[in-house]
């Protein structure tokens, strides 16, 4: 069974910087892509940033420039470094990624990890 673990969430200030991070595991033959979204209450689930098995990756307009996507292929993780954090980008974080086992590809969601920015 394929399970994909968050963890580095967490309380920062404003101005600052958290790493997360996203382990799959399993029986796992190949992932792409790989992707972080975030919900806020009340709010849709939005894409952050994504990144495929070659390294491309995509970014909302309003996290260019502050959030870094990358991943480990040898250790099935996703990482999302993020700097200058502001309160809009409070919210639920989850992993997202399209894992291919011996039953095909699917998708498969993380359980989301709490990022709160506040002074």
């Amino acid at each position: 069974q394929v399970q994909l673990v968050e963890s580095g969430g967490g309380l920062v200030q404003p101005g600052g910087s958290l790493k997360l991070s996203c382990a799959a595991s399993g029986i796992i033959f190949s992932i792409d892509p790989m992707a972080w979204y975030r919900q806020a209450p009340g709010n849709q689930r939005e894409l952050v940033a994504s990144i495929t098995i070659t390294g491309s990756t995509n970014y909302a307009d309003s996290v260019k420039g502050r959030f870094s996507i990358s991943r480990d292929n040898a250790k099935n993780t996703v990482y999302l470094q993020m700097n200058n954090l502001k309160p809009e980008d409070t919210a639920v974080y989850l992993c997202n990624a399209g894992i291919a086992t011996n039953r095909g590809w699917a998708p498969h969601w993380g359980q989301g990890t709490q990022v709160t920015v506040s002074s």
